[in-house]
């Protein structure tokens, strides 16, 4: 995912159906994205799903953190 801010890109590790640990491989040079990742990808594994909160100050990131949490999430399904 593109956002104004930079490229942001997820991997998604999962235990059975049970997403066990998600990480940053792309994410934006700035002090709101590295302040969020690791709030994004707390919320994350509490959801088990991108059906997350956008982090304040850092909504661009937030949102191309969660579209492509979706898209791994979508893919593992395929």
């Amino acid at each position: 995912m593109t956002t104004e801010k930079g490229d942001v890109q997820v991997q998604v590790t999962y235990e059975g159906d049970r997403i066990t640990a998600v990480r940053m491989l792309k994410a934006p040079d700035h002090p709101q994205t590295a302040a969020a990742v690791p709030e994004l990808i707390a919320e994350t594994l509490t959801a088990q799903s991108a059906d997350i909160d956008t982090v304040s100050g850092a909504t661009l990131t937030s949102d191309g953190y969660k579209e492509s949490l979706q898209a791994a999430i979508d893919a593992k399904g395929a």
